[in-house]
């Protein structure tokens, strides 16, 4: 029988991850993240002149692949931050902490996404936006609406219904108003548990604090998600209609997260730290949320599909033309049994959710299927939006558009692990005075 954790086991301050233990990892990451966020945002503001036209709108795509791709890790971790709270969890106290740190990087990734308010990434990532100036330049005595219905190109005249929403004004705004309050919220959130750390009285008032704000900060989350996914990756095309792609972005993202979190669990018990409050239990519970959200990724993707594909609309289907076209079908199949058939069918043991080295392995693999979905998600619009057609994809990754996705994928990583790192040093790993800590440790289900 597994020994019964007491008050005694756990350490009065709660365990610190010791910073001269990351040193090395932390200067490198950021070292990386800084020099190379720089000579982007130089390359991309500047621009790569005439002869540099492909190789700067290629890049500009290349990077909204990498900071989505972390943005929706993020997210995720602000998802379970406030999911947590609002349940009233016992069993996650033990993990809440790891939950709260990887949300906590949101707000510092507003810094990668400096880029995409210069205007010459937004001409190629968001060709909406040049159409808009100039049919105000030509018509400068008409609203932008009017102005655009009297543009002889025929898109204009659809991107003239959805002027108040795609006008660059009202997109800057809920840009900053994105990073605002998300970012606002889950460092107000994470401080009632941090304040926990040093309460003398900490008792129930900061839990409840913390789900009473998670209510509305579950709210701002929903909103946030699903706009931020519809102004950056729906408006590359913004002739396309979906009701759904901000459900089918949340089931990856809080799927992707998950994995982080295990992830990270895993490396900290191996670390040494985390060994009496997380334990195998822990694992399988979270396991088990890996197993839903594989399935509930799978049910979205397949409802948007099949919805579409029976009703045929034109509006509604050339998101999957361009899909289906080409090499992108090999992807879209292979979605299909990389990122919901092989893990479905492994995840239905319960044996091997228990096994670090196993759920260590699928972790990294789940992480790698969901960059290829967001891949797909964002890449098949960079060929048409540079100038060349579809069936030239097979050059441009040969040439210098591979390239320039693993450069900004390594960039933007290197300072999600720099800012998470420093995360989990700023505070306890876990909420060492919460009244449930000893119900969390001692969990079986």
């Amino acid at each position: 029988m597994a020994h019964q954790v007491t008050s005694k086991d756990i350490p009065t301050d709660g365990e610190h991850l010791e910073k001269s233990k990351i040193a090395l990892l932390q200067t490198i990451t950021g070292g990386i993240a800084a020099v190379g966020l720089v000579a982007s945002i130089a390359f991309l503001f500047f621009g790569g002149g005439e002869n540099g036209t492909k190789l700067h709108g290629s890049y500009s795509f290349s990077w909204l692949l990498a900071v989505f791709f972390v943005l929706t890790i993020a997210m995720g971790g602000c998802f379970w931050t406030f999911l947590h709270n609002l349940s009233n969890s016992g069993w996650g106290t033990s993990v809440r902490r790891l939950m709260e740190n990887l949300g906590f990087v949101f707000p510092f990734l507003a810094l990668f996404a400096i880029p995409f308010l210069f205007p010459g990434v937004q001409q190629y990532l968001w060709e909406w936006m040049t159409s808009f100036k100039a049919a105000v330049g030509a018509h400068p005595g008409m609203s932008s609406s009017d102005a655009l219905m009297h543009s002889e190109n025929m898109h204009d005249h659809l991107l003239a219904k959805k002027t108040f929403y795609l006008s660059p004004g009202f997109w800057l705004a809920r840009f900053f108003l994105f990073f605002g309050l998300l970012g606002f919220f889950i460092w107000f959130v994470r401080g009632f548990s941090i304040k926990q750390d040093t309460d003398r009285n900490p008792g129930t008032k900061n839990l409840f604090a913390a789900r009473k704000h998670s209510s509305w900060s579950m709210i701002v989350f929903g909103v946030t998600l699903t706009f931020l996914a519809i102004d950056w990756v729906m408006a590359l095309d913004y002739s396309w209609f979906s009701t759904m792609f901000g459900v089918y972005v949340f089931a990856g993202s809080a799927l992707s997260s998950m994995a982080v979190l295990i992830l990270t669990a895993l490396l900290l018990q191996k670390a040494g730290y985390l060994k009496k409050v997380v334990t195998e239990e822990h694992f399988h519970i979270m396991g088990k949320l890996t197993f839903a959200f594989t399935v509930f990724w799978a049910y979205v993707s397949f409802s948007q599909f099949f919805l579409y594909w029976y009703a045929n609309i034109p509006e509604e289907t050339r998101y999957f033309i361009l899909r289906n076209t080409g090499n992108w079908n090999v992807l879209s199949i292979g979605l299909v049994f990389l990122h919901f058939a092989l893990p479905f069918l492994v995840l239905l043991r319960s044996d091997v959710k228990k096994k670090p080295k196993f759920m260590m392995i699928l972790c990294i693999y789940i992480l790698v299927v969901h960059f290829a979905d967001v891949y797909h998600m964002i890449i098949p619009e960079r060929g048409p939006s540079v100038g060349l057609v579809v069936e030239h994809q097979a050059e441009l990754w040969l040439n210098h558009s591979f390239w320039g996705d693993f450069l900004a994928l390594v960039i933007v990583l290197s300072g999600f692990v720099f800012f998470f790192l420093r995360n989990l040093t700023s505070a306890a790993l876990y909420p060492n005075r919460d009244p449930r800590i000893l119900e969390s440790a001692n969990l079986h289900n």
